[in-house]
């Protein structure tokens, strides 16, 4: 299935395209939830009501006459794993690893993106008037789908409830100014996800996935999710030893070189730029950069 959240006529629902529309699940089946955390928190039991759903109803909702929203849009987490292939590793100049005295990582260097973060796969991603140093990284996400601890490599696959697209917009100067790199990892509307929770069942090979990234258009990034360092199975082992994972939860499985940071000239993005990020079987996501206002509110 290719679950979404939409928004249509004000309301905001879930359910799943098939034949280039959206089968609605709560209109068509009074027992399935309208979010996609509860249905994810449902189980088994939930997932074979869609999945049957899907296959016998008509899809009734064009996709033109919705805004899609991130697939997940409240997950517990979104747990984000950094220098992950080593092209990345490699690309920071030699001089700045050697001063540093950085090596590769010997166990994933994990990090949080906070969940306010998280928006559409076509909605604006916002340049803050408090950093120039906006960057990209193109990521396959992996979905939690079981209440999980302790989770070894070879049973990961059944803890997985699908993958979905992912860019950790990254403010650079933020993120380096601090011993972890949460704070420039977390702005609103930072990480955008979507189009659409792929479930695991549909994709082949998560291991061999083309994911590409433009800027207005021009290619950025390009790399095969086989090249990662530490794989999908020993993240999740990694991350379910030391803390229970829950349903929704979303791994960021990093990205590879590519990124402005380290590009001649350090590119950033600007506000009227246009990023978009493909990933082989799982459609794209594109996001125009628009300034942030910059205005406070207390509710």
């Amino acid at each position: 299935m290719r679950l979404v959240t939409y928004t249509k006529d004000g309301a905001t629902c879930i359910g799943a395209i098939k034949d280039g529309a959206i089968v609605d699940f709560s209109g068509a089946n009074g027992s399935l939830p309208a979010d996609m955390l509860t249905l994810l928190q449902g189980g088994d039991a939930l997932l074979e009501t869609a999945r049957a759903l899907v296959e016998e109803t008509e899809a009734t909702i064009p996709l033109d006459e919705v805004t899609l929203q991130s697939p997940i849009p409240n997950p517990p987490r979104v747990l984000a794993v950094g220098i992950n292939y080593m092209d990345h590793f490699l690309e920071i100049p030699e001089e700045v690893r050697t001063a540093k005295g950085l090596t590769a990582p010997k166990v994933p260097v994990v990090f949080n993106k906070q969940t306010e973060s998280v928006t559409g796969p076509y909605a604006p991603v916002m340049a803050p008037p408090e950093s120039a140093q906006l960057d990209y990284e193109a990521e396959l996400a992996v979905v939690i789908g079981r209440t999980c601890r302790r989770v070894s490599a070879e049973d990961a696959h059944k803890v997985i409830m699908g993958y979905t697209i992912l860019n950790d917009v990254s403010v650079r100067d933020w993120q380096l100014a601090s011993m972890t790199m949460t704070m420039g990892k977390s702005w609103d509307s930072h990480c955008p996800m979507g189009p659409a929770l792929v479930t695991a069942d549909e994709v082949t090979d998560p291991q061999n996935l083309q994911v590409r990234l433009t800027v207005d258009g021009e290619e950025q990034q390009n790399f095969n999710t086989g090249e990662m360092i530490f794989n999908i199975a020993q993240q999740i082992e990694y991350l379910s030893t030391a803390c229970t994972l829950l349903p929704g939860d979303v791994i960021a499985t990093g990205t590879s070189a590519g990124v402005a940071l380290f590009r001649e000239g350090q590119p950033w993005l600007t506000a009227g730029q246009t990023v978009r990020v493909e990933i082989e079987g799982l459609g794209h996501i594109e996001n125009q950069i628009e300034t942030d206002p910059g205005i406070s509110f207390i509710q």
